[in-house]
């Protein structure tokens, strides 16, 4: 019988259609993948079922993501991705038409918003009514002066994503959700956040695939991202123990996943034992 890591019965595993895999802490680590993650992926295909991989991090392209995991070795294209850079041009093309966004980001995620037909603008510009930040890994002091200079405008303001840190080879780097409590403690204004754990890209995932909220489970390795969406969007959920989210974190948190286990290449193995 298939287990997690708690013992509890994760049968029902073995017929799920769609696997909703977040990346950074979950797949790899920076540039580094992680054992068992090919073999993992080969399996779901073998079962009939489809992945999609869905982050938080906006700071890279779905073009940028294509490239970066080809040289992993992992099979995917354009489909097999939906990122908060999708979701939040969605987003400000259904809630703010039309309008003039300031982007603090990098130069990946405001091409992807041009691209996505949303006129945007990185200088300090009277004629913005939306202010967006993502995780800004080309960031400056030019460009949070700028900001900040933006956030004491009557605008909105949003985030691409909530995540206080992402993960990197030597421990972790200040993620999107770090840089809006630095402009909170400037500003004292707080963004809406669109990616994770808002279910907007788990919500469209399903619609786009026409699936269903049991046909999928989501695949993470933070609590307060990945499995919280799960929670709001009524898909099951596995957190990984290879990122940020610890044991103690799962015993301690309000926010609990329907399994766990220590790694990918952990739920590869039990979907292939005897």
């Amino acid at each position: 019988m298939l287990t997690d890591k708690n013992g509890k019965n994760a049968e029902s595993l073995r017929d799920k259609k769609l696997y909703l895999l977040d990346m950074d802490g979950t797949i790899y680590n920076e540039d580094e993948i992680f054992a068992g993650t090919l073999d993992f992926l080969d399996e779901i295909e073998r079962r009939g079922g489809q992945y999609i991989f869905i982050t938080n991090n906006s700071s890279k392209s779905v073009n940028d993501y294509v490239e970066k995991v080809a040289k992993m070795g992992i099979r995917a294209g354009y489909e097999n991705f939906y990122t908060s850079s999708q979701a939040t041009a969605m987003y400000i093309n259904e809630n703010y038409p039309g309008q003039v966004v300031y982007c603090m980001g990098t130069c990946s995620l405001v091409n992807e918003l041009r691209e996505a037909g949303i006129q945007v603008v990185t200088e300090v510009d009277d004629r913005a009514t939306v202010v967006l930040i993502g995780f800004d890994t080309e960031n400056t002091s030019e460009k949070i002066r700028n900001t900040c200079i933006m956030l004491g405008r009557d605008v909105v303001y949003l985030a691409t994503n909530p995540d206080f840190v992402c993960p990197v080879s030597f421990g972790y780097i200040p993620d999107c959700g770090s840089m809006s409590i630095m402009l909170k403690n400037a500003t004292g204004k707080e963004p809406f956040f669109i990616g994770k754990p808002e279910p907007i890209m788990v919500n469209c995932v399903l619609k786009k695939l026409d699936m269903k909220a049991e046909d999928a489970v989501i695949i993470g390795d933070r609590l307060y991202t990945d499995i919280k969406t799960g929670v709001k969007a009524g898909v099951d959920t596995i957190c990984v123990l290879s990122g940020e989210a610890t044991i103690q974190d799962i015993e301690e948190g309000d926010v609990k996943p329907t399994y766990v286990f220590d790694s990918v290449k952990e739920i590869y193995e039990g979907l292939t034992e005897a």
